[in-house]
């Protein structure tokens, strides 16, 4: 599902019409990323947990020439899902 797919099961399933779908949608969107990269977490109550995860330094090798590389330290979002979206996943 990509996010038109979104506003519009979000126009399905309420009483918004689009534009307040996407505004919201959009809205979330912003939020969302205004908070990790301040690098706070965000937790969604059954649904899950975003945070941002800092990455060591690691070696790896490259698969092109087998020469080995290091990958640089770096920060990544984390996913955790909550207990009800496991459940309703299967």
């Amino acid at each position: 599902m990509n996010k038109t797919e979104l506003i519009h099961a979000i126009t399905q399933s309420t009483d918004l019409n689009q534009t307040v779908a996407a505004q919201a949608v959009q809205g979330f969107l912003e939020t969302v990323t205004g908070s990790l990269s301040r690098g706070e977490k965000i937790s969604l109550s059954g649904f899950g947990t975003f945070a941002v995860v800092n990455r060591a330094a690691r070696c790896c090798r490259n698969p092109q020439n087998g020469k080995k590389m290091t990958i640089a330290p770096c920060k990544a979002v984390k996913f955790r899902p909550g207990k009800k979206l496991m459940e309703s996943v299967g």
